[in-house]
């Protein structure tokens, strides 16, 4: 069970007090997102803009470096990671993302700092030592043919830190994730470690590879991620589909088509409110209320699924029937 940025329905995501509690109810890995600093260090933000997930609006000394740049082909205006270095942000407090569906999480805003790649791996690292099991790390790549493009590639730093923490090898506890294509074939080239595609639902990846989403999960499609990925990554909806009433419906066939083409299959992202659930699993009216994310696990565990993200790893380790 992967804790998607932590125990994220519980706390600020990607903050090591999100990604404790995620270890602390269960989690077998934790994820974060990786952008990087002015000065290349790689930090844990769901994007490079961080208005929405810090406290730097508030901040009048960096209020001139709020600007417009173009983000895998469309505008986003605010203020970005490359824009600061890593002791600068780390004078940002993190913030609620969703406020408006997790309103519980927003006192602990202004309380947790930004953390570094680094830190989640020493935090892993700890904590599969006090513990006695195997923490692992699943990091996503964002961006990376835009970072690529400003002179701030992910790959030399994020390899050299997963080397120090002795992890090189197709053994290691990790996957490393991308929604981009080349990335991961320069990755397939430079490092033993698991990979994997991510595909969304629309679209298809930003550094320009020629495809599709929607090609990429034909069998062909998925047979030329094999050649350089160990699974894929996609949306809970194309594993499990919704009917025409938004319930949950049947099983689409892709998770015995990639794993016959030698694929794991790692479906994204499993959250308790009603706002994200299929219509019959909901509870009550409010978007923001839990409804019966257990019974949706179950129903992907049933349909072949190799694990699973969740933003609340208590209810997920009760669905796949581990540390509950």
């Amino acid at each position: 069970m992967i804790a998607h940025r932590g125990a994220s329905g519980e706390r600020p995501e990607h903050t090591l007090a999100s990604y404790q509690l995620a270890i602390d109810l269960g989690a077998d890995f934790i994820e974060p997102d990786l952008v990087l600093t002015r000065d290349g260090v790689l930090v844990a933000r769901h994007e490079n803009e961080i208005g929405s997930t810090t406290n730097v609006a508030d901040l009048p000394q960096f209020a001139a470096r709020r600007t417009t740049k173009r983000i895998d082909g469309r505008d986003v205006t605010g203020w970005f990671t490359e824009d600061f270095s890593f002791t600068e942000l780390r004078t940002l407090r993190a913030r609620e993302r969703l406020p408006q569906l997790r309103a519980a999480n927003c006192a602990y805003d202004g309380q947790f700092l930004i953390p570094s790649f680094a830190e989640i791996l020493e935090l892993a690292a700890r904590e599969s030592a006090r513990l006695g099991r195997q923490i692992g790390v699943y990091p996503e790549t964002k961006h990376p043919s835009y970072f690529a493009a400003i002179g701030l590639p992910h790959e030399a730093p994020m390899l050299a830190l997963l080397h120090q923490f002795e992890h090189a090898n197709a053994a290691a506890p990790v996957f490393i994730q991308s929604f981009e294509v080349e990335n991961l074939r320069r990755l397939r080239g430079l490092t033993k470690v698991r990979l994997i595609q991510l595909v969304d639902s629309v679209g298809g990846p930003a550094d320009g590879s020629g495809q599709s989403y929607a090609e990429m999960l034909t069998d062909a499609g998925l047979a030329a991620i094999a050649q350089y990925a160990d699974g894929i990554g996609p949306p809970k909806d194309a594993v499990i589909a919704r009917d025409a009433d938004g319930n949950l419906g049947e099983a689409t066939g892709l998770v015995a088509r990639a794993h016959g083409a030698g694929l794991a299959v790692h479906p994204w992202t499993f959250r308790r409110e009603n706002f994200f659930l299929p219509a019959d699993l909901r509870i009550g009216d409010d978007p923001a209320a839990h409804g019966d994310l257990v019974g949706e696990i179950r129903a992907f565990v049933a349909a072949g699924v190799d694990g699973i993200f969740s933003d609340n790893p208590r209810e997920a380790a009760l669905a796949i029937g581990i540390r509950a």
